[in-house]
């Protein structure tokens, strides 16, 4: 069956966050240093990761991005990759092997699509490993291409890393390849047409996100935030853009084509001022196994202690199914009793 919640939304998108650490301090996430460690105990290991996944994968999730922190600082994160990577094909031996639910209206379920975000540090050394492991995809942060810049927001002086990551990850064919950009004003505004030449001269995706309360520092201010809409006006005024679907369905980018043909292309996410929450169809495990039903949330759904208990898969079936039918239908940001997400973007996970 489906995972449908109490909106009519089908839930396709699993996000799952791997750690809270990260070694970058990026203003809009961690600008007080590195958050209180999770107790290593608390913590999901890889193989109760991979039999949620397969859960997840069962009940017709068809996208699982691995995120964090940074997911690369967990130590072997390719073993993991290797194991779910198999709940793309359908064998007899594997271990991760789907099994039918004969009442299901999902005929042979598969993943389709297993991707990463990362901050890029230490890609360009296992980028081909890890497509050769099976994932399919990166998506690499970078908010600036000035050093000064990027070490300002970042917090680390790594920009020539982030750059040859994103190399490394175009050799090993981890496509397509998404930019983040996160914008905010007196920061970074004025390099969004630079990042928008850097699109079409490396041929990637790049997304252009707007400033979200998401900070640990809890310091989010409104008018930092430049639009989406300040966003496209200020590409197209020297690339001129044109929209490449008239929907955007699930997806949480606007996508844009160079009007000249050049290659690359642009995204804009604008949560704050373009709110998509209508065909939300994402879910959130957190790397302490905590189930989010929304970026925003102020309650978490405790699927670890649910998997540690003993339950079985029909009882953990129906646990996630309760939860999926819990997201909200929005987030609040721009209502008056927005409270800020009950952790911050570390430990949720992109």
């Amino acid at each position: 069956m489906l995972l449908r919640d109490a909106h009519n939304r089908i839930i396709r998108d699993l996000r799952v966050s791997l750690t809270d650490r990260c070694n970058f301090r990026c203003f809009y996430c961690l600008p007080n240093g590195e958050p209180p460690m999770a107790r290593k105990e608390t913590i999901l290991t890889f193989e109760e990761i991979a039999e949620i996944c397969e859960i997840f994968v069962s009940l017709g999730i068809e996208k699982i991005r691995l995120t964090g922190g940074e997911p690369l600082l967990r130590k072997d994160v390719e073993s993991l990759i290797e194991k779910l990577a198999k709940l793309k094909f359908q064998t007899s031996n594997s271990k991760f092997q789907i099994l039918e639910n004969p009442k299901s209206k999902i005929q042979n379920p598969k993943l389709k699509d297993l991707a990463l975000t990362t901050n890029g540090f230490s890609l360009e050394k296992r980028a081909e490993n890890l497509k050769k492991l099976g994932l399919d995809r990166v998506t690499i942060s970078l908010d600036s291409l000035k050093k000064e810049n990027f070490k300002k927001i970042t917090g680390v002086d790594k920009l020539d890393e982030v750059l040859t990551a994103i190399e490394a990850a175009k050799r090993a064919k981890l496509e397509p390849i998404r930019i983040n950009a996160v914008i905010v004003r007196g920061w970074n505004e004025d390099e969004i047409v630079e990042l928008a030449r850097f699109a079409r001269e490396t041929e990637v995706s790049m997304r252009y996100i707007e400033y979200m309360p998401l900070d640990s520092a809890h310091e989010w201010d409104r008018k930092l935030v430049v639009s989406g809409k300040e966003i496209r006006e200020r590409i197209s005024q020297v690339f001129p853009l044109i929209l490449k679907e008239s929907s955007r369905g699930a997806e949480t980018a606007w996508k844009y084509a160079f009007a000249d043909g050049a290659k690359g292309e642009i995204g804009i996410i604008a949560p704050v001022t373009e709110m998509f929450c209508g065909a939300c169809s994402r879910i959130r495990l957190t790397a302490d196994g905590q189930l989010r039903t929304c970026l925003f949330s102020t309650t978490e759904h405790n699927l670890r202690d649910v998997l540690r208990s003993g339950a079985t898969r029909t009882e953990i079936v129906e646990f996630i199914q309760s939860v999926v039918m819990k997201k909200e239908a929005s987030h609040s940001i721009n209502g008056k009793d927005f409270a800020p997400a009950s952790r911050s973007m570390s430990f949720i996970g992109g």
